[in-house]
């Protein structure tokens, strides 16, 4: 299977890794990524959880706040940078060579 090259100003083979994921059971929705993206692929969104995760016998969970992940909204825009990847302090963003 072949990828899309590329080539650097110095003439060096280049593979950009666009975005594929976001581990959101490890983003703490920090926004890291999110800064540093020029062209908005990233979106917060709300952590979508599983009632059956927690035990709430005791109704604790009921006014706690939402938890907020990054998402990834458009990638279609990403331009293999993976600048967000290397700001990440939680490791969770997958990238992959676009397949042509």
């Amino acid at each position: 299977m072949s990828h899309y090259l590329a080539t650097t100003q110095d003439g060096s083979d280049w593979v950009p890794q666009y975005i594929s994921s976001i581990d959101s059971a490890k983003c703490i929705g920090c926004g890291r990524c999110y800064k540093v993206c020029s062209r908005t692929v990233l979106d917060l969104v709300e952590f979508e959880t599983n009632d059956d995760d927690y035990d709430d016998d005791y109704n604790d969970f009921d006014d706690d706040e939402q938890r907020m992940v990054m998402s990834v909204a458009s990638p279609g825009d990403c331009i293999g940078c993976e600048a967000c990847a290397r700001v990440c302090s939680k490791n969770c963003i997958s990238h992959a060579p676009k397949a042509l």
